[in-house]
């Protein structure tokens, strides 16, 4: 089996230099240029099967490239959603340390502001990761959109990482990793690959 796991295109939020998180904003012109052109690669390098995305509007609207490019339709999942940052979604930094600061010991199980601890997090993280393996077929590939946050969760899970880790993958703006599973072994094909971008950029 051979995971695309891909991040969505440039949102509104980036340029509005406010926190994200659940904060439901749209692509920018150049985050639908990038999820077209990301679009176009994956469906010239790759015969992808399914096609599972977030149903946040950044994700969404960057799958409905791929599905428009290949005919393939898109499983939408809650679980793909980005971490759930609560009463921080939507401001700007200064007003979410001066709101609501970061408490100076934070356990993993931390609940704050009506956010998602992070055992939480990771739980939903391995739950769509369990569901989309034991769902599909060994052979097929399949394309997963979604939040540079939740793909570092699903990335700790694929390679079985503590939850402590500090490991981190850099996710860009579209950024394509290539994650394959065969034969009970795990490999890293891509990593953040952002060879469909380059021109635009």
């Amino acid at each position: 089996m051979d995971l695309l796991v891909v991040r969505h295109g440039q949102s509104e939020a980036d340029i509005l230099k406010v926190i994200e998180g659940r904060a439901d904003f749209g692509l920018t012109e150049l985050g639908h240029k990038q999820a077209e052109a990301m679009a176009k690669w994956v469906e010239e390098h790759y015969p992808i099967n399914k096609i599972y995305s977030s149903p946040l509007k950044r994700a969404k609207q960057t799958a409905e490239y791929i599905s428009k490019i290949t005919g393939i339709g898109i499983y939408f999942d809650d679980d793909l959603m980005e971490w759930q940052n609560g009463l921080i979604a939507g401001l700007t930094l200064k007003e979410a340390d001066e709101k609501y600061p970061v408490p100076k010991i934070k356990y993993p199980h931390t609940r704050v502001y009506e956010q998602e601890s992070q055992i939480d997090f990771r739980m939903r993280a391995e739950t769509i990761m369990s569901r989309i393996i034991n769902e599909n077929n060994d052979e097929e590939i399949i394309v997963i959109i979604s939040h540079g946050g939740m793909i570092n969760m699903l990335f700790k899970s694929f390679i079985e990482s503590s939850i402590n880790s500090k490991i981190n993958i850099s996710n860009s703006d579209t950024g394509i990793h290539h994650w394959r599973i065969k034969d009970n072994k795990k490999e890293i094909i891509l990593c953040n690959s952002k060879e469909h971008i380059k021109t635009i950029i």
